[in-house]
């Protein structure tokens, strides 16, 4: 039979897991093999020395903490590399490709109890995290691309439909609950059914980008813009009222028009029609926000195109 205590000893030691154990006085009494590779410690250099003291880069007043209350509720505590990334910080051998800069632990404290139930001595586990922290890493990268791709339209790189009336009925709400100003743009490019026509359509893709670029860079960073149709846009203006909205889209309109663009080899000259509303106490839904610029809109493209009409409730 072999000695259960040199067999409990050598387990220890040999155990892919970080193990240490302090007493009551923050003293090491135990550093297995673990904590000696990765700490580049021999145990024979820190046993019997305070913890702290050893190892002086600890978080001692948050791991002090968490050791006296296992002293007085005599019960496991936990914390995952979620919570703290690390209690030392060791390297790791994964690439450096996987954007983690130390080891990432989970830590087990335990208490050691004596016969009569007290709490003499503290055994630490520490595990290594590192791979379970690179694949959640990747998987939540991988899980923002793939929600941004599906909000996003493929050719402009706008939010597309959903995303934008999912937006703009947020913002309804919020208007409504403070009181805020709200207003919404609502246009499209002039005969561009024309340049597919005559010019095709890869050239009324590279339009559709171009217009695209030019509404982003006139816009500002809390305004939100989206491919609402097939050349249809649609701005939402948080705390703009109906003024500022109308000097906006007239800047808007004179952008896309001051410069031609130049698509598949062509110099083509492109308008936009604009029809706009605000919020007021009677607007019923965020909806009729959408439909009232498009009447705005209609009544642009009625009025010769390349311009901009405010809806108003009373016509």
């Amino acid at each position: 039979m072999p000695d259960t205590d040199q067999l409990l000893n050598f387990i220890v030691d040999r155990a892919n897991v970080g193990i240490f154990v302090i007493n009551r006085e923050r003293e090491i009494v135990l550093w297995n093999q673990f904590m000696e590779i990765h700490s580049e410690r021999k145990a024979d250099t820190v046993v019997g020395r305070n913890l702290f003291e050893a190892f002086p880069e600890l978080p001692q007043k948050w791991l002090d903490r968490k050791i006296e209350n296992l002293l007085i509720l005599k019960n496991f505590s936990f914390t995952s590399w979620e919570q703290r990334p690390y209690l030392f910080k060791f390297a790791h051998n994964r690439p450096v490709t996987g954007g983690v800069d130390c080891m990432r632990q989970d830590c087990t404290l335990m208490p050691v109890k004596d016969g009569d139930g007290e709490v003499q001595y503290v055994c630490f586990t520490l595990f290594d995290a590192t791979d379970t922290s690179i694949y959640q890493s990747r998987l939540e990268e991988t899980t923002a691309q793939l929600r941004e791709l599906s909000n996003k339209d493929g050719l402009t790189q706008l939010f597309n439909r959903r995303y934008v009336e999912e937006a703009l009925e947020t913002e309804f709400a919020r208007a409504r609950r403070y009181d805020h100003k709200l207003s919404v743009i609502l246009t499209d490019i002039d005969f561009f059914k024309k340049v597919n026509d005559i010019h095709g359509h890869l050239a009324g893709d590279e339009v559709l980008r171009e217009v695209s670029r030019r509404l982003t860079e006139a816009l500002r960073g809390s305004d939100i813009l989206g491919r609402y149709g097939g050349e249809e846009f649609l701005i939402i203006l948080p705390e703009t009222d109906v003024q500022g909205a109308l000097v906006l889209a007239e800047r808007l309109r004179e952008i896309i028009a001051a410069e031609p663009i130049e698509a598949d080899g062509k110099s083509l000259t492109v308008n936009i029609s604009l029809g706009l509303t605000e919020l007021r106490d009677t607007t019923a839904a965020y909806a009729q926000l959408i439909a009232e610029a498009d009447v705005g809109l209609y009544q642009s493209k009625e009025n010769g195109r390349n311009c901009t009409t405010l809806f108003r409730p009373d016509t």
